[in-house]
């Protein structure tokens, strides 16, 4: 019997995401000409944030249940669990490109996700222009699709959308994403009057960096390949049943004991990792009433195996960086 699963949680790039199967055909999505571009290299802090990611076996289902679906993964849980480094660890393996990153504040919109339009400095450079009776400006230098706007266009294979922290979103925000989740795009009013006037196709910038941008036919973008969109909640609200139904939930709760010296041995020194077990105990008791992640006790056990080589108390320092608890916390 052949493995289902795509998205194996290895650590090691492949081609399985040539292997997913077509989608339903109420998911099927038609965008195009097809992008051929070389995708953007990745940054080498992400490329060893994702090959450190550690994931079980319900992750790994999950995961695999949004590609086959083509549905976005809503990723709940505490801080510090990992919930955007999974995406990383996707893309990652999947050799999907660097992850596209939307931080979401209360202000964010839907608009702020899908693209930007200059239009002040557009204003500017025409009205310079008509002083020097120069040729009009193209109106694709003022255009720079966001993160959401750039994974949407038309590629054989999905980018991963990390759309971080949702939970601190405008209450509206979770339901305007409905429909772009549901159609696989969207239309750029500005370049949609442009194509009226024989501009038909405009190329604008990406979220990416250091890409030569891409072009928009017609003001519309739409996908080929729906992205994989990741959607972090911290638990800080509740989310409209509309928007939940789209999802595919994962809650990822916070490591054991054994899963946290996985974790110690793959991130640091063997060496620190051996003698790990003892804080590892003390984290564990601490955690839930001094609200600790997982960083608390990485950062932990490398400072105090420093601070002992280097003649330092160990043992207080670690009681510093695992929350100001006294030693008696039940």
């Amino acid at each position: 019997m052949t493995d289902w699963r795509i998205f194996r949680g290895t650590n090691a790039p492949h081609d399985r995401i040539s292997q997913l199967p077509p989608p339903q055909s109420w998911r099927a999505f038609d965008g195009g000409p097809p992008i051929t571009d070389q995708l953007p290299t990745w940054s080498p802090v992400d490329v060893v944030r994702a090959s450190l990611y550690q994931a079980d076996p319900q992750i790994l289902d999950l995961v695999n249940a949004a590609l086959y679906l083509r549905r976005p993964l809503l990723v709940t849980g505490k801080p510090g669990v990992g919930k955007s480094t999974l995406a990383l660890a996707i893309a990652h393996e999947l050799r999907l490109g660097p992850v596209l990153r939307w931080p979401i504040t209360s202000r964010s919109t839907l608009k702020d996700g899908l693209y930007t339009y200059d239009a002040i400095g557009r204003l500017h450079d025409v009205s310079t222009a008509k002083e020097r009776d120069d040729a009009e400006t193209d109106i694709g230098r003022y255009i720079t699709l966001g993160p959401l706007g750039s994974s949407l266009l038309p590629r054989e294979h999905p980018r991963v959308l990390l759309i971080d922290e949702i939970d601190k979103s405008d209450i509206d925000l979770p339901n305007d994403l409905l429909n772009v989740f549901e159609e696989g795009e969207f239309t750029i009013p500005e370049l949609e009057r442009a194509a009226r006037d024989e501009q038909t196709e405009v190329r604008v910038s990406t979220a990416d960096r250091g890409s030569d941008g891409a072009v928009v036919h017609g003001g519309r973008v739409r996908c080929r390949a729906f992205p994989f969109v990741v959607l972090t909640s911290n638990q800080e609200r509740e989310f409209p049943p509309a928007f939940l139904r789209r999802c595919v939930p994962l809650q990822i709760l916070p490591p054991d004991h054994d899963e946290l010296m996985r974790i110690v041995e793959a991130r640091l020194d063997p060496e620190i990792s051996a003698e790990a077990a003892a804080l590892v105990t003390e984290f564990l008791r601490r955690r839930d009433a001094a609200d600790l992640a997982t960083d608390h006790l990485l950062n932990a056990l490398f400072l105090t195996f420093h601070a002992a080589r280097g003649g330092g108390d160990p043992e207080q320092l670690a009681q510093q960086l695992l929350g100001h608890l006294p030693a008696s916390t039940p």
